[in-house]
């Protein structure tokens, strides 16, 4: 059996998981088709592209499941048109799957070596509509806003009302919101005037986000 079979069968095995959670969106699933998970993994992981499970990836960080980001970005609603920012860019896989569904995707990093091998694999996929910049996401990206999606990878403790200015009206923010150490809820935030009116869409347990650039990786 080769690896592409193999990799077919697991893409297989991670579309019957979300038909069995009701994620049927086509767009949504041609995102991911369209966009080889192998390449955003490390080598020794890539049998284990299309698990539920988390991967170890560079800089001590992890790729979560696929199954998670498919509920995530399916939550965004993300439209041709939108301008998204993503607050934790990991392997680039999540941009790259955005990228296929919005018309600009910047994505946000706090470790140079994430963001150079992120901004590689967009070149070598050929995709020019998705932008990586290394920055302290914790505060948003203001200066490249108004944005229509924001999600953020990464926990905040109280509701990130700083983001209110980055989005445009009626748009929607998606991040975690709880204790560092804890289940967080996942909210969906969506900017109605100058306030958020909040959905809370399901609980996960992420790192909590750090207020700052990584100064040597």
């Amino acid at each position: 059996m080769n690896d592409t079979l193999d990799e077919r069968e697991a893409f297989a095995s991670f579309l019957l998981r979300l038909r069995g959670k009701g994620i049927v969106a086509r767009e949504l699933i041609g995102a991911f088709e369209a966009t080889p998970r192998h390449a955003f993994v490390p080598d020794r992981w890539r049998s284990a592209a299309w698990s539920e499970g988390m991967i170890p990836i560079e800089c001590g960080e992890a790729l979560e499941g696929p199954d998670l980001q498919a509920e995530i970005i399916g939550a965004l609603a993300i439209e041709p048109g939108h301008r998204v920012l993503e607050v934790g860019s990991g392997s680039g896989f999540t941009a790259a799957v955005m990228s296929r569904l919005a018309a600009r995707v910047v994505t946000v990093e706090r470790y140079k070596t994430l963001t150079e091998l992120a901004r590689q694999r967009f070149e070598a996929l050929g995709i020019v509509n998705a932008f990586v910049r290394q920055a302290d996401g914790s505060q948003g990206l203001a200066a490249e806003g108004p944005f229509d999606r924001i999600v953020v990878w990464a926990s905040f403790d109280s509701l990130p009302r700083n983001f209110t200015d980055q989005l445009a009206s009626g748009g929607v923010m998606i991040a975690p919101i709880g204790p560092d150490e804890d289940v967080q809820t996942l909210a969906k935030l969506t900017k109605i005037g100058s306030r958020f009116e909040r959905e809370d869409v399901g609980s996960v347990r992420f790192q909590p986000i750090v207020r700052s650039v990584a100064a040597a990786i």
